[in-house]
């Protein structure tokens, strides 16, 4: 036999009680005097025998129902006969489940408050020696040390809801971890949860438990729910005053469709558009929201819908940047492009720096949203390595070849960038024939095109090499070659024109085409940072070069609340490491000392969104051995694989006993006597 809480045999000791009792309760007689001898006394006789059985039966029926009341709290159980772990301490890891769909309600109230429940309910099924984690969807520090049950009792009541989302396969890999380091100890996981379909992840690999894994499943009411998936807007460059067309993606989560939900923009405090939109069941639609009006610096984006009764979704957050100027870079060999300074001359938004070839500053180049090279004879190999680095964090390099340029060095620089490079000059009087107009340089430029328009004329001409990646032609040749390609590389953008920017090779430079051109490629060049950031994601955020140092920290600001982010230095931008403790969604000002940088904004991870869960043939198919699955409203002690429940558990029969031997008392006291009556004088 053993015992779920052998410390209190320690009230054994209470057992002294009743034998001291015993030994102290001396009867004492009195006598009475008559003065008459005519007044008889009734005597009562008693046998010494009869009466020592009677107080010994009496003790032992006290000494017996004390001892099996201490041992119904000990809960005494015979273990089963091949249980090899008796006596053995039980480590016990138990995953709450604090994501946000753990908001839905079901008739116990929210899932969150059930699955506390759930496991301080399973940590009083072990015995008080047993130890437990806790584990969240944070994977904070705290939650690696173990606890008795008090403290995870106290623990427990302390979680909170969070922005995180863990699949199963990050869950038991960290349950595992901790426990396999309790060597000699018998382990056991719980995970409690509503088990989203999100949780399973995108990996095909069946998780790996050689540790026995139980899953108590909640459930929720269900419920329809529609949010914002993303954003984005239609420009890359943003003018103060001009007009803004937004794309929101919304999709609806429900097996219904979402009639008529209102949707609200709001930019600085400020109602900029509303609509009403109808998606359909399990779909997502795209919609454009139109405003204008604002001014130079960050602008605070919201859009709010109003989806009842799912409402953890139903902000989304975004942050950009209304550039007062565009800042552009002219490289050339020395002698400044008479038609790229006209160019920029005329609008005063695009601020035109120009630079020799051999006096670039490569630690500023990330500043500019566009780079155009033009007249180089020769790319120095310095040169060409940095703009490969700028190209693949998001900018855009336009290049214009030399009339008389080192093939070799332009196809150093353009190959590994995936783009076409110039081989030889071709002398062929040609024309242009046609442009993309599907190509988004052209989109939106032209009202209504002519049906003979007046395009370039072209005398002489590079013959471009076939590139690694496709291309997208802006202008094509009578004879079929590409005059201006573009290129996607990395994240940003390459335009190789064929010609040089001299008359003698064509009248492109001078033809109406070349401002327009010119003027979109720049305005689709912005490669500001992303309009929004999700929490949980463990993201590095790129910025601008910003020093920090240890009296100019850089912070993340919201209302009171700061956050003070791991920072990196690398060439031309700095990166950001976000803390743990950023667990809001809002929108939080970059500042240095009381400037601000730049403006983030963070939203919840859309595929809390989802409210559509795993059936039983699903979870069991994650897991590589057989998972225990417990459903959470039929959870009860019994049903728990803890030392409360291993073998024949004695506990009422203790019960039992201790009150069968505390009626055995009063019927001795009420009904054993020992008494014999008698009259006689005194």
């Amino acid at each position: 036999m053993h015992f779920l809480y052998p410390a209190f045999l320690f009230a054994l000791l209470t057992l002294v009680i009743p034998v001291l009792v015993h030994l102290f309760n001396f009867r004492r007689y009195k006598k009475v005097l008559f003065s008459n001898v005519q007044f008889l006394k009734e005597v009562q006789e008693q046998q010494a025998s009869r009466r020592n059985l009677k107080e010994r039966l009496i003790l032992a029926a006290r000494l017996l129902a004390l001892l099996f009341l201490v041992f119904a709290f000990a809960r005494p159980y015979i273990s089963k006969q091949d249980d090899a772990n008796t006596g053995k301490q039980q480590v016990v890891s138990i995953f709450v489940d604090n994501s946000y769909s753990m908001q839905a309600l079901n008739r116990e109230g929210s899932l969150l408050d059930e699955a506390k429940q759930r496991a301080k309910q399973i940590a009083s099924a072990y015995s008080i020696n047993d130890r437990f984690q806790l584990l969240t969807q944070d994977f904070e520090g705290k939650h690696q040390r173990l606890l008795n049950r008090d403290e995870f009792n106290d623990a427990v009541d302390a979680v909170k809801i969070s922005p995180q989302s863990k699949t199963i396969s990050q869950i038991t890999a960290r349950q595992q971890s901790l426990l396999n380091m309790q060597a000699g100890a018998v382990k056991s996981s719980y995970i409690i949860s509503d088990f989203q379909k999100n949780i399973a992840g995108k990996s095909a690999d069946k998780v790996k438990d050689n540790i026995p894994v139980n899953l108590v499943q909640l459930k929720a009411s269900t419920l329809p729910n529609v949010a914002v998936d993303s954003v984005g807007l239609l420009n890359a460059t943003h003018r103060p005053g001009e007009s803004e067309k937004l794309v929101v993606k919304l999709r609806n989560y429900a097996d219904e469709p979402a009639e008529q939900i209102p949707l609200k923009l709001i930019i600085n405090g400020v109602q900029k558009a509303i609509g009403s939109f109808t998606v359909n069941a399990r779909s997502a639609q795209t919609d454009t929201l139109i405003f204008s009006g604002l001014q130079a610096g960050w602008q605070r984006g919201e859009i709010q819908l109003q989806d009842n009764p799912v409402k953890f979704d139903n902000s989304f957050y975004f942050s950009f940047n209304v550039n007062k100027q565009l800042p552009i870079l002219l490289i050339d060999d020395g002698i400044p492009n008479k038609y790229l300074n006209a160019v920029f001359v005329a609008d005063p938004f695009f601020a035109a720096k120009r630079v020799q070839d051999g006096n670039v500053d490569y630690a500023g180049l990330n500043t500019y949203p566009l780079i155009i090279l033009s007249d180089i004879k020769m790319i120095s190999a310095g040169l060409a390595q940095q703009l490969k680095s700028y190209v693949s964090k998001g900018g855009t390099l336009m290049v214009f070849p030399s009339a008389e340029a080192d093939i070799s060095s332009y196809r150093a620089l353009l190959q590994p960038m995936g783009a076409a490079y110039p081989e030889r000059i071709v002398t062929e009087v040609t024309k242009v024939s046609a442009i993309n107009l599907q190509s988004s340089v052209f989109k939106n430029t032209f009202e209504a095109l002519p049906q003979n328009p007046d395009l370039p004329q072209v005398k002489k001409y590079y013959s471009l090499s076939p590139a690694a990646k496709s291309s997208s032609y802006l202008m094509k040749l009578q004879t079929g070659q590409s005059v201006w390609e573009g290129y996607n590389s990395a994240k940003g953008k390459v335009y190789l024109c064929a010609v040089p920017l001299d008359e003698t090779f064509s009248n492109l430079p001078v033809h109406a085409l070349f401002v327009p051109v010119i003027f979109r490629v720049a305005i689709l060049s912005g490669h500001d940072q992303p309009l929004f950031y999700t929490l949980g994601d463990n993201q590095v955020i790129e910025t601008i070069a910003l020093q920090s140092t240890e009296k100019q920290l850089l912070k993340l600001v919201k209302g009171s609340q700061t956050i003070i982010p791991d920072v990196q230095q690398q060439e031309g931008s700095t990166l950001l490491y976000l803390p743990d403790e950023l667990k809001e969604t809002g929108i939080y000002d970059l500042k240095k000392q009381d400037s601000t940088a730049a403006v983030l904004a963070f939203n919840d991870n859309r595929s809390e969104s989802d409210l559509s869960y795993l059936n039983n043939n699903e979870l069991g198919s994650l897991f590589a051995q057989q998972a225990t699955l417990l459903q959470g409203n039929n959870l009860n002690t019994n049903r728990i694989k803890g030392p409360a429940n291993s073998g024949l558990q004695l506990w009422k029969l203790c019960i039992i006993l201790a009150l069968l031997f505390l009626a055995a008392e009063i019927l001795l006291i009420r009904f054993y006597k020992t008494d014999k009556s008698t009259t006689q004088p005194v």
